[in-house]
Formats: C-alpha cells, sequence, structure tokens
C-alpha cells in the first residue's frame, strides 16, 4: 500500500500541473473516523484506475477528529470512484491480519462494500457533473 500512496500523490502533483476545459470541483466528507489522529490515504479514481495503483488524484488527510474533508479542483465532468483507509498508526500502509483481512478502518464512495476484496467498480462509482458537487464517505 505504500506504492499506492506514491501514486496517489504523484497523481495529485500531476492534476495540479494539468488544469481542464470545463473543470468542476469535488468536495469529498469523510465522517465517522473512530481514531483521532494518522492519516487518512484517499484515492480518485475513473473506471479505468479502478482496480489498479493509478489514481487519477488523491490526498492524505491528517486525522485530528471525527470528520475530514478535502476538494479537488479542475476534474473533468465524469464517473469517479474512491477508495481510501485510515493509516491509524502512520506507517503508510494499510495493515492486515494473516489472511489478508484489512486491520485499518477503510471506506469506498456510495458507502460500498465489497466482498473478499474492494468495492465493484459499479457499487463505488458516483458522477461529477460541470457544476462540480459533493460527495461523503462514512468510515466502515
Amino acid at each position: 500500500m505504500k506504492r499506492s500512496s506514491q501514486l496517489i500523490a504523484a497523481a495529485f502533483a500531476a492534476a495540479l500541473i494539468a488544469p481542464i476545459a470545463n473543470a468542476s470541483d469535488l468536495t469529498i466528507n469523510i465522517e465517522g473516523i473512530k481514531d483521532a489522529g494518522g492519516t487518512i490515504n484517499l484515492g480518485l479514481f475513473d473506471e479505468a484506475t479502478y482496480n489498479g495503483d493509478g489514481a487519477v488524484n488523491g490526498a492524505n488527510l491528517i486525522v485530528e477528529g471525527d470528520a475530514v474533508t478535502v476538494t479537488f479542483d479542475g476534474l473533468e465532468p465524469g464517473e469517479y470512484a474512491v477508495r481510501l483507509f485510515h493509516d491509524v498508526n502512520d506507517d503508510g500502509e494499510m495493515n492486515t491480519n494473516p489472511f489478508g483481512m484489512p486491520t485499518e478502518p477503510y471506506a469506498f464512495s456510495n458507502d460500498a462494500r465489497g466482498r473478499f476484496g474492494p468495492a465493484k467498480w459499479e457499487a463505488a462509482k458516483f458522477t461529477v457533473t460541470a457544476d462540480g458537487g459533493t460527495h461523503t464517505i462514512t468510515m466502515q
């Protein structure tokens, strides 16, 4: 997951450099955070990147309470999905048990849930219009 954090940071930096015509702003609110401290590692994906490590954009958000917010400026209108995890111990990776089950909180857009892996694209996707928008995610 450390590689994913680096890819998210690179995608975020690239998005800052290349503005898009007809760009939209998207605000993501993350609620239901149980442990203050650590970092939320968030990736914003389109359908082509959702099942891989390369995010369209991303953010590492310092957690100081039970909610955090991030706004992505300059997004092309279209369908997106969010995958995130709360790196409670700030070790740069999503910790798992010996069976590969996450031991740190995680969430997907639309509060979608996965079975034996991440939530499916169809369950997690949402639309960003030319007017932008706001999307709220509750930690699982």
